[in-house]
């Protein structure tokens, strides 16, 4: 038996202590040595936790050997008494595509759809990985960010996501699951150095070792000193935020963002970037979003796009959004009575009617017409209720201060054929409602966008 000290449980529960409460402990089980040393300690707590334990193995079918480590996990699981969920996939990466990455996506995409809200998966990964994933940063050119690599614990889908033996080397843990006498499987793809982590864990690594013993428990420090940058940087981008906000979430003032240092519109940028939920793009890229889009004259309205997100500019402000859908066809006509919500093609929402008194489109007039939902063709003009003259379209969505790229893809109401709202925004004589006469008004509910919460 190895003689370099084994993992600890009762060192282990102190981990767990430290963590959120969970409803349900899910260990991810994929049969192999780390996986099966994490559930048997878990195993051996089961009594002292606040929530149930319960394992999760995902059978991606990739290699031959899968159904056999599936029954193997199902005998491990049998054994400890701990119930297991068996989550099999028929996966088929595209031509060119990283088989690792993509492995690694479908299982977490498998296992978030199995574990509830509150519960907490625990994942394997030790002292050893955590100083692989530095090493992999660093050659990536990656920044703090990157460096701080992989989390103790932090909030994910529904739940969490934990990684209780980061204290432990692989070692230890082999230590441990010797003492046990465990059974584990060992995945023939883990010996491929044509992936990048096998190769550090393979060939470079063990000659940092060989020079400098404590090269893992060194990287972890590192990664945790970056954690800490980490936090800094973003309590430092909170308060730019705060200051920088524009007329909502998505926007950021132009003129607040310029009187920052260099570095810190950078971190303000990724910052923004990332509280919307969107993937933050490399530093050229937000080189370029600072020079080409914040950086641009007053008068113009550049866009920058990066895959998943673009940042366009607009009256001072800089607008992030998903990729932009097409615009509609202008010469589409949709009948539509209010009585039911009215998907908009495109992407572009919903339309749904909210009876009110006073300003709207009269109820009456709205009961008895033909109304019908299009877009924008050119050249439209309407006489806004307690206006005194009539106006284009085009001036009046300067006037509402609405964006240029969205000005094709408001849905307009027309009733018996003729202009009578623009959907949340304003009304048209002769279809306004008098003061005290019933009513309608037309909302128009854009898409939404999930925002992590970690």
């Amino acid at each position: 038996m190895s003689a370099v000290p084994s993992l600890d449980p009762e060192r282990l529960l102190t981990v767990i202590a430290a963590m959120p409460l969970a409803a349900t402990y899910w260990v991810a089980y994929s049969g192999g040595l780390d996986s099966s040393v994490l559930l048997h300690a878990m195993a051996a707590l089961r009594e002292r936790l606040p929530g149930a334990l319960r394992a999760i193995h995902v059978h991606h079918g990739l290699q031959h050997e899968a159904d056999a480590w599936a029954a193997h996990c199902r005998r491990s699981c049998d054994r400890l008494g701990v119930p297991l969920e068996v989550c099999e996939l028929a996966l088929v990466p595209r031509p060119g595509e990283s088989l690792e990455a993509f492995a690694r996506a479908a299982r977490y995409q498998a296992m978030a759809g199995a574990i509830g809200a509150g519960d907490m998966l625990l994942t394997a990964h030790h002292q050893d990985d955590q100083a692989e994933t530095v090493l992999l940063h660093l050659l990536r050119g990656s920044g703090v960010d990157g460096l701080a690599a992989m989390p103790r614990v932090m909030r994910w889908r529904r739940g969490y996501l934990a990684r209780p033996l980061l204290d432990w080397s692989r070692q230890q843990l082999r230590g441990y699951a010797e003492q046990a006498r465990l059974e584990w499987v060992d995945d023939p793809s883990n010996r491929e150095t044509a992936f990048d982590r096998n190769y550090l864990r393979r060939e470079i690594v063990p000659r940092l070792k060989t020079r400098w013993p404590a090269t893992a428990a060194a990287f972890a420090r590192s990664a945790g000193h970056c954690a800490d940058a980490r936090r800094l940087l973003r309590d430092l981008a909170e308060i730019d935020l705060s200051a920088a906000g524009g007329g909502g979430p998505d926007r950021l003032k132009v003129a607040v963002l310029e009187r920052l240092t260099p570095a810190r519109r950078r971190n303000l940028l990724r910052h923004w970037i990332r509280r919307q939920g969107m993937p933050v793009p490399g530093a050229a890229a937000i080189e370029r979003i600072l020079s080409e889009v914040a950086g641009a004259g007053c008068d113009r309205t550049p866009v920058f796009r990066w895959r998943g997100a673009e940042v366009r500019r607009f009256r001072g402000e800089l607008y992030l959004m998903p990729p932009l859908p097409s615009a509609p066809d202008p010469s589409l006509r949709l009948d539509w009575k209010g009585d039911a919500p009215l998907p908009l093609p495109d992407a572009l929402g919903r339309l749904s009617l909210r009876e009110i008194r006073g300003e709207g489109i009269d109820h009456q007039i709205w009961r008895k017409g033909h109304i019908q939902v299009g877009f924008r063709q050119g050249g439209e003009r309407g006489h806004p209720c307690g206006q005194a003259h009539h106006r284009t379209l085009k001036h009046l969505f300067q006037a509402w201060g609405i964006p240029p790229w969205l000005r094709d893809r408001i849905p307009l109401i027309f009733i018996d054929g003729r202009l009578a709202a623009v959907a949340g925004e304003g009304v048209f004589q002769p279809f306004c409602a008098t003061p005290d006469a019933m009513a309608v008004s037309v909302i128009h509910t854009r898409p939404t966008r999930p925002v992590p919460k970690n």
